[in-house]
């Protein structure tokens, strides 16, 4: 329909939902053609990143700075890892508002 990285929205239970069974490695190198917050992230695993991100609805975590290693990114989350406490974090993209980067980062 629209020839873009996401498919025209369908929902489960409707009878032309379609599920993309496409592991990352099998889709095309969407970098080049699209710029999306995912695969910058996707480019950039294993560097050290700050991550800020904003929890309006919370009182005790209305802001919040997470600091570690690219492990992964997918359209909704990315994967942290923190090499000096041993924490992992799976943060949400939805509260993220902008990563910082301590080299320079990879783009294409």
């Amino acid at each position: 329909m629209n020839g873009s990285y996401y498919k025209s929205p369908m929902f489960p239970g409707d009878s032309s939902y379609e599920r993309d069974t496409q592991s990352p490695e099998e889709l095309p190198n969407l970098a080049m053609e699209q710029s999306y917050i995912e695969n910058i992230l996707r480019l950039n695993k294993g560097k050290k990143v700050t991550v800020y991100m904003s929890f309006s609805d919370s009182i005790n975590w209305r802001d919040k700075i997470f600091t570690g290693i690219i492990e992964q990114a997918g359209r909704d989350h990315l994967i942290l890892s923190d090499p000096e406490t041993g924490k992992w974090f799976m943060l949400l993209m939805i509260y993220l508002d902008y990563v910082e980067f301590n080299d320079r980062i990879n783009y294409r």
